[in-house]
């Protein structure tokens, strides 16, 4: 029995050390890197199959490489592709269902694709100069549409390409300009302008259905274009105001496949003038409207979205969301033409939502995580879509259309992140200053320990009319973060999304206002209610409004309780006069601070962090990309100078070859190092 006894207790010992060995571990930045990353799900006209894309990093080529594959809607017959060299991506199903087609560069520009499902090698189909960008189909298969970027008084390709040649081959490199929106986010204007190309099967005829000296669609802000249901015209959106960089009047036209003469869809009705920005045209699959997202005021890149139809028999518009107050990302009819699946941002998730458009009752059927992409099985009783939380990346999922039941369907970073400990986003909520009550994340480290004591850092979304979801990031992934045993915590203050018009509303010319009052009332509350918090390590972090934040945050330390040791400023504005003259989306600053600063600087003045230099004394890291158009790499260089010539400890970081974001591995695994031994050595 003794001997017994001694063989039961060795059995346990070895077990122990056996599963303490298989303890799950702290993610790393190579597990980061390794996660495949998935979008696109496509439902084929007969259900049988689910088409996506996948994205797979390599930090030797510096770069990334997309393939695009099939699943069925049971998580079976996983399949890829295309297995070429060059990356595939953007895939869409013939009508009939027989091939699919997609995106590639593979013979040198990129152009559309077609692979046959019965097999062989894949055929390109569009050989324009220009190469091609987004497409759709005509409901018959007999037309295809797509975008190319031409110049806009050349009449054929010939000309395009001779002044494309005469271009690189001049020694003259100056770039010159005339008219505003010269750049946009990290690419230099280079005079040419999008335009819908229709593209007829059997004879391989090419008509630009919208030439002219404008974009369709936009470059910003708008997007979608469609074929009619009889195949006749397409629908499409464009702006046509005088200057583009002061407008977010996107507008819906209509032109024939046979190039003509273009009609304004979205004119004044009786309680829309159709002033702000409308996208997203799509047919019920009767035709008997056309449905679009509309944002009523002119200026206002965040306003609400409603989703409107027009009848096509009547003419009428319809507001199917005046009364409510809900921010649709994007949406997609059901077959039956009497339903709409939404995204909806809410609250710190994508959820997806029902709606019956003819009593307006809206359900929701997926309420956690990130969710997006959704497409709709033929039969109208399944949709497949991608979903990620802060735990885990985009995978593919299908669920019902009536209960909302779901189930994963693919699994491709299981493996990376099965023996990875990440602790779930824990919402909570507190009233700021004014008893608004403001909703926030808080991320513990792994192998967390609550009698412990960690140091905490405090993120500031950008946007500013953004919000922080439970999704996975690859830039400011928080379990990266907490994988350093920080616990992470993360608020939507005043501007954020998902909480209702009224409180994204009110950051606009109140910048430094509400929604600073809103961060220092939850850094207080945070720390003061969750004990495992070490009070004397913290720091806080923003990029792009947030970098603006931490700028503002420098100036005006001594309205927090609990101070920050040290700040993370990327791509942040420092000087707001300089922004409004450096910025390429001239209506975002001009709607933010009241129009321009000759007009009025009340706004720009008194939120702009350049004036309250004196009273920095918080060493910062700031970073910057010098191809961020968005907001110029010179708002680095200030708040950096400003800091040194304060005698406060700071260290700049330029990326020549990165814009508003880094993306490219090499220089994220650099990112992500510099970050993290900037707040070691400071809440550590």
């Amino acid at each position: 029995m003794k001997f017994q006894a001694m063989f039961v207790i060795s059995i346990l010992l070895v077990s122990a050390v056996f599963l303490q060995g298989a303890a799950k571990r702290a993610m790393t930045f190579d597990d980061m890197l390794a996660c495949k990353r998935l979008f696109d799900p496509r439902f084929s006209p007969d259900g049988k199959w689910i088409a996506f894309s996948i994205k797979t990093m390599d930090e030797v080529s510096n770069s990334g490489h997309t393939d695009i594959w099939i699943v069925a809607p049971d998580g079976s017959n996983l399949m890829q592709l295309t297995t070429h060299s060059s990356s595939s991506w953007s895939p869409m199903w013939t009508p009939d269902g027989k091939s699919l087609a997609f995106l590639s560069s593979r013979s040198g520009k990129t152009q559309i694709w077609l692979m046959s499902m019965a097999g062989g090698e894949p055929q390109q189909l569009t050989m324009h100069y220009s190469g091609a960008g987004s497409f759709v189909w005509s409901n018959n298969g007999k037309k295809i549409a797509f975008t190319s970027r031409v110049y806009p008084d050349c009449k054929d390709q010939d000309c395009v390409e001779k002044r494309d040649s005469e271009k690189e081959k001049s020694a003259v490199k100056a770039r010159v300009y005339d008219e505003l929106l010269f750049r946009h986010w990290e690419t230099w204007w280079d005079h040419k302008r999008s335009h819908i190309f229709v593209m007829t099967i059997d004879t391989h005829e090419i008509v630009d259905v919208t030439p002219g000296d404008y974009d369709a669609p936009p470059i910003a802000l708008s997007s979608g274009f469609t074929f009619s249901p009889d195949g006749k015209e397409l629908i499409f959106t464009s702006n046509h105001e005088k200057v583009i960089a002061i407008s977010t009047n996107n507008d819906i036209w209509s032109v024939p496949v046979t190039g003509g003469k273009t009609t304004l869809i979205t004119t004044k009705c009786k309680d829309r003038n159709f002033k702000g920005n409308d996208t997203s045209p799509q047919f019920s699959p009767d035709g008997k409207y056309l449905s679009f997202l509309s944002m009523k005021r002119e200026g206002f890149e965040a306003d609400k979205k409603d989703l409107i139809l027009k009848d096509m028999k009547t003419g009428k518009f319809t507001n199917l969301t005046a009364g409510e107050d809900i921010n649709i990302a994007s949406y997609q009819w059901m077959p039956d033409g009497e339903n709409i699946l939404m995204q909806i941002d809410e609250k710190g998730r994508y959820k997806i939502k029902r709606m019956d458009i003819k009593t307006g009752k809206i359900k929701t059927l997926i309420k956690d995580g990130y969710n997006k992409s959704i497409t709709i099985s033929p039969d109208g009783q399944t949709f497949a879509y991608i979903h990620q939380t802060t735990t885990t990346p985009f995978e593919v999922w299908l669920a019902s259309t009536k209960t909302g039941k779901s189930k994963q369907i693919t699994f491709f970073n299981k493996d990376i992140l099965v023996n990875i400990e990440m602790n779930p986003a824990e919402d909570f909520t507190f009233n700021s200053k004014d008893g608004t009550e403001i909703h926030g994340f808080i991320i513990k480290p792994p192998n967390f320990d609550k009698r412990g004591k960690y140091p905490m850092v405090y993120m500031i979304h950008g946007g500013p009319q953004g919000a922080w979801h439970d999704g996975w990031h690859y830039r400011w992934n928080v379990q990266m973060w907490a994988a350093q045993g920080y616990v992470m915590v993360l608020t939507n203050p005043r501007g954020s999304t998902g909480y209702g018009q009224k409180l994204t509303n009110e950051i606009s010319k109140d910048w430094g206002g509400k929604v600073f009052e809103d961060l220092v009332a939850g850094q207080k509350y945070v720390i003061e209610k969750y004990k495992f918090i070490d009070k004397d390590k913290i720091a806080a972090a923003g990029a792009s409004y947030g970098g603006y934040m931490v700028n503002w945050i420098e100036g005006h330390m001594d309205e927090f309780k609990y101070p920050f040791k040290c700040l993370i400023n990327h791509d942040g504005t420092f000087n707001l006069y300089a922004k409004l003259l450096t910025t390429e989306e001239l209506w975002f600053p001009e709607w933010e601070f009241g129009g321009t600063y000759w007009e009025s600087d009340e706004y720009y003045k008194k939120w702009s962090p350049h004036n309250f230099v004196q009273n920095f004394k918080t060493p910062m890291l700031v970073i910057h990309g010098e191809q961020d158009y968005r907001l110029d790499f010179g708002e680095g260089l200030m708040a950096f100078t400003a800091l040194r010539r304060m005698d406060v400890p700071a260290k700049l970081v330029i990326f020549p070859d990165e814009g508003h974001w880094v993306q490219k591995p090499q220089n994220s695994r650099f990112w992500h190092k510099t970050v993290f031994e900037w707040l070691d050595s400071y809440i550590k």
